[in-house]
């Protein structure tokens, strides 16, 4: 098969293909998406193909709006109006209870409920409401690696398994969205992202948890994340928690360091062996996927050290995502 690159002006052919059940990758601000009609179940399998995604992963479904969303939602309660109406579009994904029957159970696990999310992308918009319809939309790469915050990314990984890309450029926060659930009580953050769980709280008036348990073997996790690994490259990813760690740490030509700029200064190994995380964690966030491919391109590279940051709620989707892909290896 060949896989297509979209701009603006061929996003009705992009819409063509969903509509026909074909596969289209497309930006958000987060990270990229693999896009397939939501109300097919023959295309959602096909996304579970094309990443080599276990079945039992539930998928989130993104719409262009939140009437797009209500035939599938069994009720849209005051507090999701809330979020909705203080964070959409944007980088929040909202669990609520599943109308029966709406959607197949390729999307939604087999589980009653179902996430959905409204990106702030003008590009996916418009392809969505060219559609008609809500897509899928799980991270548009290879299943476990790290997630594509660029087209080509996404071509690296899917390319002959997918009918297209829309090109939107690098994505601008580079971390997938927060996953909040409403069906239960008090609201529990599944996946840490750029919103916290204290500004969810701030816009509910109300307690949010934060879910730290594991999944089981046989259990269906309530949303993507929780349960297998990802975001992981090749080599042998640690997290190393104190920045002085490094200088102790015995380095060679098969050793990949990711750190903020002024540390990587300080670090005495060749250029193309580092990799700039940026100034701050805010810029970390947005590059953590891309250090991790980068390395990940380099089949030489058999060890990568990952600078840790510890600034409470802020972090925390930087450390959920940088733990995953470790596989919980501290240094």
């Amino acid at each position: 098969m060949e896989t297509k690159i979209f701009k603006r002006e061929q996003l009705d052919e992009a819409a063509r293909l969903l509509s026909q059940g074909e596969l289209v990758a497309f930006p958000t601000e987060t990270v990229y998406g693999l896009g397939a009609l939501a109300t097919r179940d023959d295309s959602v399998k096909k996304v579970y193909a094309a990443k080599g995604r276990p079945s039992d992963n539930p998928l989130i479904v993104t719409v262009a709006d939140e009437e797009m969303m209500r035939p599938y939602a069994k009720e849209v309660p005051e507090r999701a109006e809330k979020l909705i109406k203080h964070f959409w579009p944007g980088p929040l994904t909202i669990l609520l209870l599943a109308k029966e029957g709406a959607l197949p159970t390729s999307v939604t696990g087999g589980l009653k409920t179902v996430a959905f999310r409204c990106p702030d992308d003008q590009l996916t918009h418009d392809l969505i409401a060219k559609l008609g319809y809500p897509i899928v939309g799980p991270s548009a790469n290879t299943s476990t690696k790290p997630s594509p915050t660029t087209a080509q990314h996404v071509y690296h990984d899917l390319k002959g398994k997918i009918a297209g890309i829309v090109d939107g450029g690098e994505t601008a926060v580079g971390l997938e969205s927060t996953i909040v659930d409403l069906s239960v009580t008090p609201a529990v953050v599944l996946r840490p992202g750029k919103i916290t769980p204290e500004e969810i709280s701030q816009v509910l008036g109300e307690e949010v948890l934060i879910n730290r348990g594991k999944v089981g073997d046989k259990e269906v996790p309530k949303a993507p994340g929780m349960k297998y690994r990802h975001y992981a490259p090749s080599a042998q990813v640690y997290v190393v928690d104190r920045p002085e760690t490094f200088a102790k740490l015995k380095l060679d030509a098969s050793c990949g360091l990711m750190a903020t700029s002024d540390l990587l200064e300080q670090l005495d190994l060749p250029e193309q062996n580092k990799f700039s995380l940026g100034k701050n964690l805010a810029e970390a966030d947005h590059n953590l996927f891309a250090g991790l491919r980068y390395f990940d391109d380099r089949p030489e590279i058999k060890t990568i050290y990952v600078e840790a940051f510890d600034q409470g709620e802020a972090s925390l989707a930087y450390m959920n995502r940088l733990n995953k892909a470790a596989g919980g290896h501290h240094i």
